[in-house]
């Protein structure tokens, strides 16, 4: 028998703020290949998990301006003007955020981040402060989605049972490790999907 779900988790980035890095570099680097180029070869997503896990962003610009000098401001703008691949919320799911919270149902995070960039994005995003009952960065944990150890860390500093949990991720990979550790999950695309999930669920009124 399924556990009763009370308790909702949700992921950050590209699900209540959105981050994308082709926004500062489509004004960076105008030509497609190139910055294709760039973003898949240079300044690629396994260099930035690495942040995600707890590098300082100090070492990982100087790490690559060392292999690729030649992009050396390309590469310092990526943590110098991060902010620029971050144009504001997801349209809908903030509103979604605090109609849960008017039901008073606990809400958690598990976010892959770099601890600079999230304190930084506390100070821009203040919603982000005060709606959770607790918020699991990988930087802090030195543990990255899809790790299940990550999700471990969150019931057990929190005293939560997987089965009364409902998490919401954009990444696929995500979704299908929180069901493996136990939680009901939803592979974020929209909000307006989202609430019609959660209404399903009885955790919104229709």
């Amino acid at each position: 028998m399924n556990d009763v779900i009370t308790t909702v988790v949700f992921d950050i980035g590209n699900v209540l703020i959105e981050w994308n890095p082709e926004h500062l570099y489509r004004r960076l680097i105008p030509d497609t290949a190139e910055r294709t180029d760039f973003l898949q070869n240079v300044c690629n997503m396994n260099w930035n998990l690495q942040q995600d896990l707890g590098r300082s962003w100090a070492e990982a610009v100087d790490t690559l301006c060392v292999l690729h000098p030649d992009k050396a401001d390309l590469i310092a703008a990526y943590s110098d003007r991060w902010h620029e691949m971050i144009p504001g919320e997801v349209a809908g799911t903030r509103q979604i955020l605090q109609e849960l919270q008017e039901t008073d149902i606990p809400l958690f995070a598990v976010t892959n981040f770099s601890n600079e960039k999230f304190a930084e994005c506390l100070v821009r995003f203040p919603f982000l402060k005060t709606s959770f009952v607790d918020i699991v960065v990988s930087a802090e944990e030195r543990l990255i989605k899809p790790d299940p150890r990550i999700y471990q860390v969150l019931f057990e500093r929190n005293g939560l049972k997987p089965g009364a949990c409902f998490f919401i991720d954009d990444s696929e990979a995500n979704v299908e490790a929180a069901r493996k550790v136990g939680m009901e999950a939803h592979h974020f695309l929209e909000a307006s999907t989202l609430r019609q999930d959660l209404c399903k669920r009885g955790l919104l009124a229709n």
